[in-house]
């Protein structure tokens, strides 16, 4: 199976990137399942059902969320009708919305996708692998589904790899998200779980993390507050996740850095023209 992760999606740039690109990958690389993250595609914050909505026309079969889930006040109401918009199974119990979604791939088969967050400098939230360990009793691989994604969203880099070697041969696929620097480290772990650590973002890289330069540097520069960060409107870069998963396991058979864009030196996944 051909799986395609896109991380961060920041602002109007970002989302044209997705719009852009997306329904021509699909078809060029003979997709079988994309999730992004769309957690800052409403500005910098948030998600909308409009955004959301656009997603899934532009080719997305699922979107993530994580700590900007709640930034734009209609995503409490819509992701109770929206099964494919998934914020972290980690918030507290009694929260909108659901933790994961079975998703149907191009061909039938089920795309198990988890979000979760991370707790060290992200605020308050369960535990991930406490929460993590029943997602996968209640759908295991291999059994309930086909394929398994597990959307990190995390700070700590330390945090992000400790769960990807907790279920290290029980997931498919664990990819970080939230910084919105794309890291160099995916690789295939000792028993199958393909792993990177941070996704990076689909936005304009002119930027500090998608965000127009001003106002960010003037917190660093003054102690005052800058007001309201604002997205920029150069082109962005769509920066993400590749994976081919062997049909017999759900397990990872290859993966790649995705890279499509100014800025950044373009990375594509290999033999999928």
């Amino acid at each position: 199976m051909r799986i395609l992760f896109l991380g961060d999606v920041v602002g109007k740039p970002g989302r044209e990137a997705v719009q852009r690109h997306l329904p021509s990958l699909r078809a060029r690389w003979n997709l079988d399942c994309v999730v992004i993250n769309g957690e800052n595609s409403a500005g910098t914050i948030g998600i909308t059902e409009a955004i959301c909505n656009e997603f899934i026309d532009a080719g997305a079969d699922a979107v993530t969320l994580g700590n900007h889930s709640w930034d734009q006040r209609e995503a409490l109401v819509f992701i109770e009708r929206e099964h494919r918009l998934i914020r972290p199974a980690n918030f507290s119990k009694g929260t909108p919305g659901r933790g994961s979604a079975l998703v149907e791939a191009r061909d039938g088969r089920r795309v198990l996708v988890i979000n979760l967050i991370g707790r060290v400098y992200m605020g308050l939230a369960d535990d991930p692998f406490v929460e993590i360990e029943r997602q996968i009793a209640a759908c295991p691989l291999g059994a309930g589904c086909d394929a398994m994604l597990i959307d990190m969203h995390a700070e700590a880099t330390s945090e992000k790899q400790a769960m990807a070697h907790f279920v290290d041969g029980r997931a498919s696929i664990v990819v970080g998200t939230h910084t919105h620097v794309p890291t160099a480290d995916h690789h295939i772990l000792a028993g199958g779980t393909a792993y990177l650590t941070d996704a990076g973002m689909c936005g304009d890289y002119d930027s500090i993390l998608g965000c127009e330069k001003t106002a960010p540097m003037h917190r660093f520069l003054h102690s005052t507050p800058s007001g309201r960060f604002e997205v920029p409107d150069g082109e962005a870069t769509l920066c993400g996740f590749a994976v081919e998963t062997d049909d017999k396991t759900g397990l990872a058979k290859a993966c790649w850095a995705v890279r499509i864009g100014p800025m950044l030196e373009t990375s594509l996944p290999k033999g999928w023209e």
